[in-house]
């Protein structure tokens, strides 16, 4: 965004190619054109009515989009047209009726006063614009301020548990380790939250959710069990997108506590499918499958997991599959 240069007319989008000067005169020479056809054209039925009404949203055209020289250009020609070829005397620059010299000055002044006052409505804009990309860059890099110390934060917390997770009793480390998992589940989104693809407030889920479950891969699971991923190339605010990277930190985690006793390789899937009315997030395994029972309830994490599903605005269920274990969350996008 910085620097990038603020357009609002034809001449800014042509000045890159043509200079400035000669952007304008082209501007001039179209809707000089246009205005001496759309003059031909209304004297086919109307002959002579109206011989300097015309040339005014063509000269009030030039100016806004071509600036002040363009509508003066316009505005010279088109007056000295229609004097010329539609006041009596035709081709002649004299007046049929002695009243028709007032008439032109009129109407010629009014033309240069449109271009007047399009050209300061024209540099209103063009200020209000470039305030207002003053303000956007300002915030961009307080922003780029914020992101920096929040990581710088977030490493920090990091730092410190991984510090203790390496002096921690083994009855401990489980809760250790869940910690952090959840610490980079967040530190995961704020990151995907400032990165270019996202608009601002929202987080890109395929990326972040892509990383997220990359990281539980090889800090958490050890490379014991493989974990996948299938998500959806959608956006979502910053608070849903946490809850949701949550709920399938915890989910993950539980498998694999869970599923797979005894056992290395197992595969934990990660998926959420977007449709213009809900979003599905699903998290399935190929373990052991558990009883009857709506969640692991001695599983550690079980209210949470719940409470993160509440606050997403949907409702864990497990599904029935044939082999493993399926919980799964329709969130409505109403």
């Amino acid at each position: 965004m910085a620097g990038r240069r603020v357009k609002i007319d034809l001449v800014d989008w042509l000045a890159p190619r043509i200079p400035a000067p000669t952007a304008q005169a082209l501007v001039a020479g179209i809707c000089a054109i246009l205005a001496v056809l759309a003059r031909g054209a209304v004297d086919t039925v109307f002959p002579g009515a109206g011989p300097f009404a015309l040339t005014l949203p063509f000269v009030l055209f030039a100016t806004l989009f071509g600036r002040w020289g363009a509508g003066v250009g316009v505005m010279c020609f088109t007056a000295l047209y229609a004097w010329y070829f539609v006041l009596p005397i035709r081709q002649s620059f004299a007046f049929n009726d002695p009243t028709d010299g007032p008439r032109v000055f009129v109407n010629v002044f009014s033309g240069f006063l449109v271009v007047a006052l399009a050209e300061y409505f024209r540099r209103v804009v063009r200020r209000a614009l470039l305030e207002r990309n003053a303000i956007a860059e300002e915030r961009r890099l307080l922003l780029l301020e914020l992101d920096h110390r929040v990581k710088n934060n977030f490493a920090m917390v990091n730092a410190m548990l991984r510090i203790e997770m390496r002096k921690a009793s083994e009855a401990a480390m489980p809760a250790l380790m869940a910690i952090h998992s959840r610490v980079d589940s967040i530190a995961r989104a704020h990151e995907a939250l400032y990165r270019e693809e996202g608009r601002l407030g929202e987080v890109p889920m395929r990326p972040y959710l892509t990383t997220l479950c990359a990281s539980l891969q090889s800090a958490y699971l050890q490379g014991q069990h493989r974990l996948t991923a299938d998500i959806a190339d959608i956006s979502l605010p910053r608070d849903n997108a946490v809850e949701i990277g949550l709920l399938v930190n915890e989910l993950c985690i539980n498998a694999a506590k869970h599923a797979f006793p005894n056992r290395s390789d197992g595969k934990i899937h990660v998926s959420l499918a977007a449709t213009e009315e809900t979003l599905t997030v699903s998290v399935s395994d190929d373990g052991i499958g558990i009883p009857d029972q709506p969640a692991r309830e001695g599983s550690q994490g079980h209210g949470l997991i719940h409470a993160l599903a509440q606050k997403a605005g949907g409702a864990l269920e497990r599904v029935p599959v044939e082999t493993g274990t399926k919980f799964e969350m329709v969130i409505s996008r109403a």
